[in-house]
């Protein structure tokens, strides 16, 4: 007789507490083998295929597409049929669902669920049903710690919430409502109470018809409300506790990148890999906060440090079809220019394919935005919490310029830095700044630090 087995959500790890189903990738009744990709799901740093540790038949499916399923909920259900009697006992699955990476069975073990799948087929429909999680799983149907921490934090009693979730489930997007219904009442009731007293209503006086509803702030006709959440909510979560938490400032200068793109030019009819602007702006960069390591930390408000960091993993912000992402270049500070052209080409390409990883997009040190790629010249660019800095590239365009005391057109960018003020004063950042106009105006200054 077939057994049947129940495959949970796993850890996804980075902090991740839940996901959502992009795409089923197997259907009831197919027969999966063990580490064999059967959903497809979308976190909120990356889209990964999640692989099944066991092999059988499916025989449900938890979640529609577009469903958000917390960490510890279940998928599916797999039925497994009895080993074969001189095979000594069979485990349960592979033992490992790490996201995105298979979970490691040994390719014999594949073989065998192949072998057996005949059997499994035969055997499920004697399968006892798949147990399904009953409403009281627990004092409180809360699965996701983030959603017990959110409502902590802001003194919210889980226990007079009503799920929407999957038998009751109280999800995050619970706990905000709940939040901004509580925000909501206690504005009307602040604004009650700032009410001059003409305008307090008099208890004697006769009642009257109640005046109409004022019209709503937002408009009800021709609205479009977009979720936010994958990568949307996490960027907005991101960039709202960046804006929260960092004190930041910006400084910006004009310089003058004809010599840097003559330098680009030589480099590339020389033969071998081409080498792009941005790696270079990187070789810059990493040069740069080796005069001024202050900027490549972090601030740990808790403990109350300034956390610095010895090697320069470098985020670069891409654009892709499912919104910004950050990938970052381990040890930055070690690779010359080809080998970071080589690593930026490689996290541009998986970012647009939907291939990169969580450990792609996390660990960042210090950010490097080229937003001169959308046609700007200058912008203000928000901190990737928790790192210190963001240097902002401006598009290289031609332009009047002072050259040797004459006016000539010249390729002129602007730069600007973004850096949390706890971590350094504006003599540092300005410093820094104008050590990177300096290259990009002169890359002889390079040589210096090689």
């Amino acid at each position: 007789m077939a057994q049947v087995l129940e495959f949970k959500l796993p850890d996804l790890g980075e902090g991740l507490t839940e996901a959502e189903i992009v795409r089923w990738l197997v259907e009831v009744g197919d027969v999966v083998a063990i580490d064999q990709p059967v959903v497809e799901v979308e976190t909120a740093k990356a889209m990964v295929e999640v692989p099944c540790p066991y092999g059988g038949v499916v025989t449900a499916r938890f979640g529609e597409e577009g469903t958000e399923l917390p960490v510890g909920s279940p998928l599916l259900t797999v039925a497994v049929g009895a080993p074969a009697s001189d095979a000594g006992p069979e485990p349960e699955g592979s033992g490992n669902v790490l996201v995105g990476y298979g979970t490691g069975a040994p390719p014999a073990r594949r073989r065998r669920v192949r072998r057996m799948a005949a059997d499994v087929v035969t055997s499920v429909a004697d399968a006892p049903a798949a147990e399904t999680p009953g409403p009281d799983d627990g004092p409180v149907p809360v699965i996701s710690p983030l959603v017990r921490r959110l409502a902590r934090e802001n003194g919210l009693e889980l226990r007079k919430l009503t799920g929407s979730g999957r038998d009751g489930l109280i999800l995050r997007a619970d706990v905000e409502q709940a939040l901004r219904a509580a925000a909501a009442q206690e504005a009307i009731a602040q604004e009650a109470t700032l009410l001059p007293p003409a305008t307090l209503p008099d208890p004697t006086a006769r009642p009257t018809a109640p005046a109409p509803e004022t019209a709503p702030t937002l408009p009800t006709d021709g609205v479009t409300r977009t979720p936010l959440r994958g990568i949307r909510g996490t960027v907005a979560d991101k960039l709202s506790r960046s804006r929260r938490e960092i004190p930041d400032a910006t400084c910006w200068v004009d310089a003058d990148a004809t010599e840097l793109m003559r330098a680009r030019a030589a480099m590339n009819t020389a033969g071998g890999p081409k080498i792009s602007v941005l790696a270079l702006l990187a070789r810059i960069c990493t040069a740069a906060l080796a005069r001024f390591p202050e900027l490549n930390s972090s601030v740990d408000m808790e403990a109350r440090e300034i956390v610095r960091f010895d090697r320069v993993h470098l985020g670069f912000a891409a654009q892709t079809e499912r919104g910004l992402v950050v990938p970052v270049v381990r040890d930055a500070q070690a690779r010359d220019a080809e080998a970071l052209s080589a690593e930026f080409a490689r996290l541009t390409e998986a970012a647009r394919s939907g291939a990169l990883t969580p450990g792609d997009l996390t660990g960042g040190t210090f950010t490097l935005n080229n937003y001169g790629v959308f046609g700007v010249d200058g912008s203000t660019p928000i901190i990737n919490h928790p790192e210190a800095a963001m240097l902002g590239v401006g598009r290289i365009v031609a332009k009047p310029w002072v050259h040797e005391g004459e006016l000539a057109v010249r390729q002129v960018v602007q730069l600007s830095l973004t850096f949390d003020h706890r971590v350094c004063d504006g003599g540092t950042a300005g410093g820094f700044l104008r050590y990177v106009a300096d290259c990009v105006e002169q890359p002889a200054v390079l040589l210096r630090n090689l």
